[in-house]
């Protein structure tokens, strides 16, 4: 059948993901093979403390995303779309997004890049014994508690971002183990979540005049490949307000972009990893068993089939890097010269190939916002030298390059180093890694692990979302998750493959190693101007 004739008939599978900056669909036939696409960019922004996007960010985003994807297969194609074989939706993970009993939201959504809840994650830590990290759904119910919010009292339902579109699409409150391992504690042998733990956090706000059961409002979890419901009438209005959407779409459950990155990259399978670098970054391994003891650095969330992976999450990698590119844009328009962004990223990131290994002495942070890892609240982006340091371009790009990846590595260090977790291919997914050949070089020096990128890596969690919605409607009968990415979907391609040899991983070494001493360059600032 051609792409045409299957588009016609409605057999394409959807995925939709929103991103930190982009909103992102991609449309794919039943082997993955990407058929076209659409996309919206979007900000979060700072309002009175909190990052947040609103509710008409999110469906005005989406909305326009499906429409550049509408204008792409009818350009190509000359289809007007009206139904798919599956769809998919993924989001960003973690946050907080709390609705009443007549379903309306009931304070702004507060995004993981939040750190505002430092009390509520250091308390459920030590009374659960398990990581929460600050960004996880659960610590953002149980600070509003601690602060003694007047919502908290009328909460009927929280949820995160694709587990909030899911259910307006669909009418199910549902959710994707992997992304509701972000919200609370999953147990491995049940897929459920850890119903001691449960009770623990029940017992702990019991004498704080709580009206609800923490069972009672938290989603429905569900594995890769259950039914997650359909698009209804009113779910097609919202996503093609123009009414050419037919309601009755199958809907995979919704999932977080950990959980998308996993796919995207064939990393589901035990000691397989990834590392996905975008406006956050955060490196998955799955385990071959629990780690010894309770790391702040690490969290412990599951894969979309519910395996048990540890994983290092920092709040900044490319929006620093976004703004000094940004500023070479300006400078060029100010000479009189155009350029193109594709063409602008690309030589600014090859150069760095050019600099020294250990970035001749430069140093920077990239703390658009507090990092937990290394344990700031608050950060604020620097940039440091010393008078006879070499500065050039090369040298400031791979700075910057190395600044985005160093965070990440301090976290993921504890689990490779000290706690001797096994992994035999990290693969690496993001705008981070779009470059060819450059910021894959740099991760395999940082980490001294061969780095893997996939042909797929930079559609990204859209299309990983959208293989989950392929495997939900064509899996045969008892077909894991990882044979099904493996035999079907990438059919032994393992992408292209870098070590960094010697030279560059002691380059890096020595980067890192003035990286942890300036750490206290970077609380100085933040000190001063907060």
């Amino acid at each position: 059948m051609d792409t045409k004739t299957l588009l016609e008939q409605g057999k394409g599978i959807l995925g939709i993901e929103f991103g930190s900056t982009r909103i992102k669909a991609v449309l794919v036939n039943d082997s993955g093979e990407v058929l076209a696409g659409g996309s919206h960019g979007w900000e979060n922004r700072l309002d009175n403390g909190i990052w947040t996007y609103t509710l008409d960010d999110i469906w005005g985003g989406l909305q326009s995303a499906y429409a550049d994807l509408k204008k792409d297969v009818n350009d190509k194609y000359g289809v007007k779309l009206t139904c798919f074989k599956a769809m998919g939706f993924s989001a960003m993970m973690h946050g907080y997004l709390a609705f009443d009993e007549s379903d309306e939201l009931l304070v702004p959504f507060r995004t993981w890049r939040n750190t505002i809840t430092g009390e509520a994650s250091k308390e459920l830590t030590e009374i659960l014994n398990y990581n929460i990290p600050q960004r996880w759904s659960i610590a953002h119910l149980y600070q509003a508690v601690l602060n003694r919010e007047v919502h908290v009292n009328k909460v009927a339902f929280f949820t995160t971002l694709a587990g909030y579109v899911h259910w307006k699409l669909t009418g199910r409150k549902v959710l994707g183990v992997g992304d509701a391992s972000g919200m609370f504690p999953i147990d491995i042998d049940t897929g459920n979540y850890d119903q001691s733990m449960v009770e623990k956090f029940d017992k702990l706000v019991a004498d704080k005049g709580i009206s609800w059961k923490l069972e009672d409002i938290l989603p429905e979890v569900l594995t890769a490949g259950e039914d997650a419901g359909s698009l209804n009438a009113e779910g097609a209005l919202l996503l093609d307000p123009s009414g050419e959407l037919k309601a009755g779409i199958k809907i995979c459950p919704p999932e977080g972009d950990a959980g998308t990155g996993m796919v995207a990259t064939n990393s589901v399978g035990v000691r397989t990893g990834n590392i996905s670098a975008g406006t956050s970054i955060f490196a998955m391994v799955v385990l071959e068993k629990e780690l010894s003891k309770v790391y702040p650095e690490i969290d412990l969330v599951t894969t979309p089939d519910g395996a048990l992976v540890g994983m290092v999450h920092c709040n900044n990698c490319t929006s620093e890097i976004n703004a000094w590119v940004n500023m070479f844009k300006e400078y060029s328009l100010l000479m009189g010269h155009d350029v193109d962004m594709n063409e602008l990223y690309t030589k600014l990131y090859s150069v760095a190939l050019e600099g020294d290994k250990d970035c001749g002495g430069l140093l920077s942070y990239n703390y658009v916002s507090g990092e937990p890892v290394t344990g700031f609240d608050l950060g604020t982006p620097l940039f440091v030298r010393k008078a006879d340091d070499k500065f050039n371009l090369a040298n400031v790009m791979r700075m910057h390059l190395y600044s985005a990846f160093a965070t990440l590595e301090v976290g993921l260090d504890i689990m490779l180093k000290e706690e001797k977790v096994k992994v035999d291919t990290l693969y690496g997914h993001g705008g981070y890694f779009k470059t060819k050949g450059v910021g894959q070089l740099f991760a395999a020096a940082a980490t001294n692990a061969p780095i893997a990128v996939m042909e797929t890596a930079g559609e990204g969690g859209a299309w990983g979302i959208a293989v989950l919605a392929a495997y939900m409607v064509n899996k045969e009968a008892d077909m894991s998750l990882s044979d099904y990415l493996g035999n079907v979907i990438f059919a032994g391609n393992k992408g292209t493959v870098i070590e960094a040899d010697a030279s560059e991983v002691a380059g890096y070494e020595a980067f890192l190693e003035q990286y942890k001493k300036g750490l206290a360059i970077e609380k100085a600032a933040v000190d001063c101007l907060y």
